[in-house]
């Protein structure tokens, strides 16, 4: 263990893993910190295999930002582009993947309003990466949580929850009385959007790729399920809808599904395409949405962070509404964080109902 002195920081109790460091001498401003911490990384782009535990120098947090102690951290398919290589603005190597987790706050920079050590927070977008168990977090995309809020299921919120959140109220704007269509329904995002469209009290058609998926997306919320490997998404949706379509389509697959979200839809349509998980092209037809007047949203949520997003004022409407039991975060496995390569394998071979979690303090 060693002593440092962050300049500026104000000092704060260390839990779990450094609880048995000496005592912090708060009057002198002292911080404890490990010398070394755990944490997961890779240094080529690969396939699972390339995720590898180290031993990594704690991160300093500056000015504005938080020293988090980790408790969670969510496992999403972005972490899985960019180990393989696929992401679209990768950082240099070594790199700590992981864009969402949830923990204690150590330490705050002067700069870090309203946050305080020994706060629950949950945290989005941090160094060096959330397969960690430490972060430090810009205070502008940490927020609080509550006590009765579990750690997994706070670590899933910012991007999964955040994502389908957004899509579903902001570019969806679902209406009471509509029809609204998931793609990937047993997904992490595809989870939260069925759920978050029916709370706006809509009608919703879960599509998924398997039986047991659609039967899972029924049993939490759905109305209706389609498999779109043994079933004619586009047919079933006009069968449901009166041959109206569907009001909204939220998208989480792309690729060769795509072009069935965009048939399916009826007049005035909004469709929502966050994602291509099999990274094949899509080929669509323009007669398939023009003539309808279909608007076709774009979304990743990491751009629009980098871009100035401030994702607190949604998560701080969506955090009490999850807290309250209003949403239910499923969590399908937790993995300890030196079995993250198999939390990708699990993920990859698109196993999971819901979502997968680390736990890094395991």
């Amino acid at each position: 263990m060693g002593v440092r002195v962050p300049p500026g920081i104000r000092p704060g109790l260390a839990s779990g893993r450094l609880a048995h460091a000496v005592e912090v001498q708060a009057v002198h401003d002292v911080q404890i910190y490990s010398d070394l911490m755990r944490a997961v990384r890779i240094q080529r782009f690969g396939g699972p295999e390339v995720l590898e535990v180290a031993e990594i120098e704690p991160p300093q947090p500056e000015d504005d930002e938080v020293l988090v102690e980790l408790r969670a951290a969510g496992v999403n398919r972005a972490d899985i582009l960019l180990r393989s290589g696929s992401y679209h603005d990768a950082p240099p190597f070594p790199i700590v993947p992981g864009r969402e987790g949830s923990g204690v706050v150590l330490g705050v920079g002067p700069g870090a309003a309203g946050l305080r050590p020994g706060d629950r927070v949950v945290g989005v977008v941090g160094s060096p990466g959330f397969y960690a168990e430490q972060i430090v977090v810009p205070a502008v995309r940490t927020v609080p949580i509550p006590d009765d809020l579990g750690w997994a299921e706070a670590a899933s919120l910012p991007t999964a929850w955040l994502t389908a959140w957004y899509c579903v109220r902001r570019l969806g704007r679902v209406r009471p009385g509509e029809t609204v269509l998931v793609q990937a329904a047993a997904s992490g995002v595809g989870d939260a959007a069925v759920q978050i469209a029916k709370h706006a009290g809509a009608r919703v058609i879960a599509a998924a790729g398997s039986d047991e998926k659609v039967g899972w997306a029924l049993e939490h919320g759905a109305d209706e399920g389609v498999n779109y490997e043994r079933h004619d998404v586009v047919a079933e949706a006009l069968r449901i809808t009166g041959d109206r379509g569907v009001d909204v389509v939220i998208d989480a697959v792309g690729g060769r599904v795509f072009p069935s979200s965009l048939k399916a839809t009826g007049h005035g349509a909004r469709v929502v395409a966050l994602a291509n998980v099999t990274l094949e092209d899509s080929t669509v037809n323009t007669r398939d949405f023009y003539p309808k007047n279909v608007t076709i949203y774009g979304f990743q949520i990491a751009n629009l962070m980098e871009r100035g997003y401030d994702p607190r004022p949604d998560l701080e409407e969506l955090i009490p509404l999850v807290a309250d039991g209003t949403f239910r975060v499923h969590i399908d496995k937790t993995f300890p964080l030196a079995e993250a390569e198999a939390a990708h394998r699990y993920l990859e071979e698109r196993r999971n109902r819901g979502k997968v979690v680390l736990v890094p303090g395991s």
